[in-house]
């Protein structure tokens, strides 16, 4: 899996990150249909189309794998990063990191926020390497890979990083529980705030509706 940000990442933005579940895929599939043929091309490594995008987001496998995302106030889904757990026995504490962030949230360091979110859940979960398969063309992924300590291979359009993990201790474990609860509060905020602002539009077409009627049968 590929990675669709742009090389131009310099201002970093703090934004909660949180994990998705089955809840979340209409969201998801949003995200990614939403990708510009371009960034499809980086994010799935071919010129995927709406069947393909619809395809893998109706098929991911929560339960399996973890997904992470970053919302705005709106609950839309600004980047998601799938970390897919392999189910091979050869390498069975290894996982492979995915991410998109949307064309308008780049330039805030998410895709190097979700890396990092990402890598920290797998050394908790005991998994010891972490993989990158990624166009060569995909600079801003791989930087953030190499940036991380990763060790980059490059067989012509096409770059894999692997990046080893230590394990987990007390530090990654509290880290991560905290960053969870603090995310999973702001996203119920931002549900209620959303819901809130739903019902003053519902109550503001009512009274507006009101009024007209009484404007209309006054003498």
């Amino acid at each position: 899996m590929t990675e669709t940000l742009t090389a131009s990442a310099t201002r970093a933005v703090y934004a909660p990150i949180r994990s998705l579940g089955p809840g979340h895929r209409e969201r998801i599939a949003a995200h990614l249909l939403a990708l510009e043929p371009a960034d499809r091309y980086l994010r799935f490594g071919y010129s995927a189309g709406d069947v393909q995008v619809r395809h893998y987001a109706d098929h991911l496998d929560f339960d399996r794998d973890d997904v992470f995302g970053i919302y705005n106030r709106r609950l839309e889904l600004l980047a998601m990063a799938h970390l897919a757990y392999a189910n091979s026995p050869d390498c069975n504490s290894c996982a492979e990191f995915g991410v998109s962030v949307s064309k308008h949230a780049r330039g805030r360091g998410y895709g190097k926020r979700l890396f990092e979110r990402a890598v920290m859940h797998a050394r908790n979960q005991g998994v010891d390497m972490v993989f990158i398969h990624a166009l060569t063309e995909n600079t801003a992924m791989l930087a953030i890979a190499a940036h991380a300590g990763a060790r980059l291979v490059r067989d012509g359009s096409e770059t894999e990083a692997f990046l080893r993990l230590p394990p987990a201790n007390f530090d990654s474990l509290l880290t991560e529980l905290v960053e969870e609860q603090v995310a999973q509060t702001n996203y119920t905020l931002k549900a209620q705030a959303q819901a809130f602002r739903h019902l003053l539009g519902t109550l503001q077409e009512i009274r507006s509706g009101v009024r007209h009627a009484r404007d209309q049968s006054a003498p």
